[in-house]
């Protein structure tokens, strides 16, 4: 019989606890166990986690895959007045939450399901650009500072005493504004290089990260900046130009999921090092833009939206590919 060592040119070590090297394929004995184990990469991966209760487009989100939060949004055809309703995740289902005060879409999301931000938005009726702020004590939403502006169509991202919002339109123009929050007031920040608009976001007030979204004239765009709390600095682009994504995660390590591009709409998945997006094997089941999103790269939650039909109630978990142990079956 050929053994390991004939084929491989090496011993099978014996470990009483599984080593921490970090090596894919690596192969060693558990003496405690008394199991053969491995280590496995395990690739990216959407997972489809419980449904909303209320199925909308254009929502806010915050909080993590395990800890999400919803609030917002529009249906077709529109209900009168857009979404008050929140709903909290606990990682397999979401149970409603307190209302919004106010109805809107096209708002930006930041902070956690215990101290979450509601940014801006369109009101209706006629999709009237909003420059409110709510938040969000874990039960009810309650009045925060005013933008410096009314706007929707921004992102967001920070928590709910660092929060931050950069671009969206005023409807009539996109714009390239930032504002920090303070967790009573927001004040001018720097401004984008790119005018934009239904862009995402991820990071906190100091380090963050803007990419894809909708610019004047010229449509979808693929451009991503970085901000360091002060200004805003161009970085290596999407592979793909979209619009109305989602985003989460941090400045170094951030996922941008589902959108428009210029023809159609996708369920690609991005993801950022920190220097450079690449496209992940793991996409969407259902390509869906106007979603909204949570969470970090290893972990992270996407949720309600528009697919090619109608808007959808689908939650997706993600799982970034990672080494992992297993146990080798013998027999």
């Amino acid at each position: 019989m050929t053994t390991y060592k004939e084929i491989f040119g090496k011993y099978v070590k014996n470990y009483s606890s599984d080593p921490s090297s970090d090596i894919e394929g690596q192969i060693w004995y558990n003496s405690t166990s008394g199991t053969f184990k491995s280590e496995v990469l395990l690739a990216d991966a959407w997972a489809a986690g419980g449904n909303m209760g209320t199925a909308r487009y254009s929502l806010g989100g915050a909080g993590t895959q395990t800890a999400g939060l919803a609030f917002g949004g529009a249906s077709d055809p529109a209900p009168p007045g857009h979404f008050t309703a929140t709903e909290e995740y606990n990682g397999s289902t979401w149970s409603p939450g307190g209302s919004l005060a106010t109805g809107r879409r096209r708002l930006a999301g930041a902070g956690t399901q215990t101290a979450g931000l509601a940014i801006g938005g369109a009101v209706a009726p006629g999709n009237t650009q909003s420059n409110a702020t709510e938040e969000y004590d874990g039960s009810t939403w309650g009045p925060g500072g005013n933008l410096p502006a009314a706007l929707f169509g921004l992102a967001g991202c920070g928590i709910q005493t660092a929060g931050l919002t950069f671009g969206g339109t005023n409807g009539t123009a996109a714009q390239s504004s930032t504002s920090e929050y303070d967790g009573s007031t927001w004040t001018a920040g720097g401004s984008l290089n790119t005018a934009r608009y239904i862009l995402a976001g991820a990071g906190i007030q100091t380090a963050a990260l803007g990419f894809g979204g909708y610019v004047d004239a010229s449509g979808a765009t693929t451009a991503t900046e970085s901000y360091n709390g002060t200004s805003w600095t161009n970085v290596n682009s999407l592979n793909t130009a979209k619009y109305n994504t989602a985003g989460f995660g941090t400045q170094t390590a951030a996922v941008s999921v589902g959108g428009f591009t210029p023809a159609i709409r996708t369920g690609e998945t991005e993801l950022w090092n920190g220097t450079s997006w690449s496209i992940s094997p793991a996409s969407l089941t259902t390509a869906t833009s106007n979603l909204a999103a949570a969470g970090t790269q290893p972990s992270g939650l996407a949720f309600a939206g528009n697919n090619p039909t109608t808007q959808t109630n689908a939650t997706y978990e993600f799982t970034k590919a990672a080494l992992t142990v297993k146990t080798i079956t013998t027999s």
